[in-house]
């Protein structure tokens, strides 16, 4: 019984680690862009926060891409702090 424990503790414990270390690498690799030219080469309608927000700025032509990561790398491109970057 002893063994079991220990057994489903250590597999618990490289579980948690390999999920810790996938978050680590996917926040590490975010690109961050220089200005909104160059990140709608790649986000045609910019990048939100969450799925949930809405544009403040007036009517928009295509949707955001939703990634908190990659709009907390690029927030000093959102103008109108409505959690949208270089909305377009």
């Amino acid at each position: 019984m002893k063994k079991l424990l220990i057994g489903i503790l250590t597999i618990g414990l490289v579980q948690s680690y390999s999920i810790a270390s996938n978050d680590v690498a996917s926040a590490a690799s975010v690109r961050v862009f220089k200005n909104c030219t160059e990140m709608n080469q790649v986000y045609k309608g910019g990048v939100a926060r969450t799925s949930s927000v809405k544009n403040v700025g007036g009517k928009t032509k295509y949707k955001p891409f939703v990634s908190k990561a990659l709009y907390d790398a690029n927030k000093k491109s959102d103008r109108d702090h409505d959690f949208i970057a270089c909305e377009r």
